[in-house]
């Protein structure tokens, strides 16, 4: 008997050989992935693009190799066994500040501001990487840099994302610490009531601002980047001289911002808006 050979094709991009069914077959993946929920087979197909009679053949095959699984009461499709165990390796092997270097390094290019991304430390949000902007802005601010929870966009970020305990924690840690940068010298107590508006409104805007702090002339936004489980593990930074720096919620640099740091959650394994 003879053998057939596989629907070869080359891609259109970059003139490789790849196999088109298992391109085709990867939109029901894809649609499971998005949809987050089990799907009858009709609005899976519909979701993939594609008729029911199309998309059982793709389906059937994946199930024997443990992609996808099928409900013997209902009769739903949904991301299967083997599925999932790649999902866990591919998490475990991310590094989030090497997922978001490629992102920050076309925000920079796109927005023309120097980027920080800040993780959390033993002493509080650390600043990791510096891209400088083109033009030079002096800031006494570089890798390994300890922002302060209450007095930097950065920390703020942090604040308002971490959970509560872990927050406090943190923010009465900075009271006197010299290696924790802030736009005073000794640090107060925040009124709980204040601190509590104040990190809600950050939340409601999707980032914190701060205007001429920590250092007079320099404005700053930052946003949060999630993982897996919805932990902030990232705070991406922008900053920039005052009057040249927009800082509008809906402005020039928030929105490519927040769009970066969300595509880096995504890369991440964040499903949540």
């Amino acid at each position: 008997m003879a053998r057939t050979e596989p629907d070869v094709t080359a891609a259109a991009n970059d003139g490789r050989r790849s196999i088109q069914s298992i391109e085709v077959g990867c939109t029901l993946l894809t649609a499971l992935v998005e949809a987050a929920t089990p799907l009858s087979l009709r609005d899976l197909a519909q979701a993939a693009g594609m008729t029911s009679a199309k998309a059982h053949p793709y389906l059937v095959s994946f199930i024997r190799v443990g992609l996808v699984q099928q409900d013997g009461v209902t009769g739903h499709y949904e991301l299967g066994a083997f599925a999932l165990q790649m999902g866990l390796v591919s998490l475990q092997r991310l590094d989030p500040v090497r997922a978001a270097m490629p992102e920050l390094a076309e925000l920079r290019d796109e927005i023309g501001h120097t980027l920080g991304i800040a993780v959390l430390g033993s002493h509080g949000p650390t600043m990791v990487h510096m891209s400088q902007a083109s033009y030079p802005v002096h800031v006494n601010m570089r890798q390994g840099t300890v922002m302060s929870m209450l007095h930097t966009a950065t920390g703020l970020v942090f604040a308002a994302w971490l959970p509560p305990k872990v927050a406090d924690h943190y923010i009465t840690r900075e009271i006197g610490d010299t290696a924790v940068i802030s736009s005073i010298d000794t640090p107060v107590a925040t009124p709980r009531s204040t601190l509590d508006a104040m990190l809600a409104d950050i939340r409601v805007h999707g980032m914190a601002r701060a205007l001429g702090n920590p250092l007079p002339g320099v404005d700053a936004l930052s946003v949060p980047v999630f993982d897996n489980t919805g932990s902030v593990v990232l705070a991406l930074t922008s900053l920039g001289p005052t009057g040249r720096f927009d800082t509008a919620y809906d402005g020039v640099i928030a929105r490519p911002l927040l769009r970066c740091a969300q595509s880096i959650s995504r890369k991440l394994g964040y499903t949540g808006r």
